[in-house]
């Protein structure tokens, strides 16, 4: 491959259908998917990718059954905490972010583990929206500013794109050069809306736990061939 993105950011997709196609339970659908993450982030490391995005649950998700967000839950804290014992040996560095105070304490206990344990990694940086919600994050940044101008830190003159920015989760991030969303689907489901303004898309026509090595090289070189000029042409 040529020079590759710095940073990708992926919608996990199709864990569930992937699940019903192969006559399994939905949960060991989502297990699956999370190995599939383990596999894709040791090969962004290997190939120097700087900063993998995922979108893990959003805050639109606990509409599901009351049994799947639970399974859901324990599937992300036993990831974590299996995450904790490996990454150091592959030098992977662990971002969570989203609405994490709202999660149980042991699993807030197990984020808090994860990214203190891998700060100071300098391979890939995995960042995982976890309870996130894109128009949320931006509403959030809306109310932060806002108080921060009554409390006088900053001037409404002051605000422009590069100070918003730096009130969202993502503000010690470059924004995603790649979005890959898997399973056929073709939309953005509340996902990064500020940051993918001027990403570049691809779809694939495959679910999560199927996706591979290979697709992310493919989707790489898909990258590769697009020219970006920002608005500029």
């Amino acid at each position: 491959m040529n020079e590759i993105p710095q940073h990708i950011a992926i919608i996990m997709d199709g864990n569930r259908r992937w699940a019903r196609e192969n006559g399994i339970s939905t949960s060991m659908g989502h297990k699956e998917g999370a190995e599939t993450l383990k596999k894709i982030t040791r090969y962004a490391n290997k190939i120097g990718l700087k900063y993998l995005t995922v979108y893990a649950f959003s805050t639109e998700n606990w509409k599901r059954s009351e049994d799947e967000v639970s399974s859901l839950m324990l599937l992300f804290k036993n990831y974590l905490d299996d995450l904790v014992s490996t990454v150091d040996v592959e030098n992977i560095r662990v971002k969570i972010f989203g609405h994490i105070e709202s999660l149980s304490k042991s699993l807030q206990l197990s984020v808090q583990k994860a990214m203190k344990k891998t700060e100071n990694n300098t391979g890939t940086t995995l960042c995982i929206a976890f309870n996130y919600g894109g128009r949320d994050e931006i509403t959030k940044a809306v109310k932060d500013i806002t108080q921060d101008v009554k409390e006088n830190k900053i001037e409404i003159s002051d605000i422009n794109e590069k100070l918003v920015s730096s009130y969202l989760y993502t503000k010690d991030e470059p924004d995603p050069d790649l979005l890959i969303r898997t399973s056929g689907e073709m939309r953005l489901s509340n996902f990064l809306p500020w940051q993918l303004v001027y990403s570049e898309f691809v779809f694939v026509n495959k679910y999560w736990p199927d996706f591979s090595e290979k697709d992310l090289d493919e989707a790489i070189e898909i990258f590769e061939k697009r020219n970006r000029n920002f608005g500029g042409k």
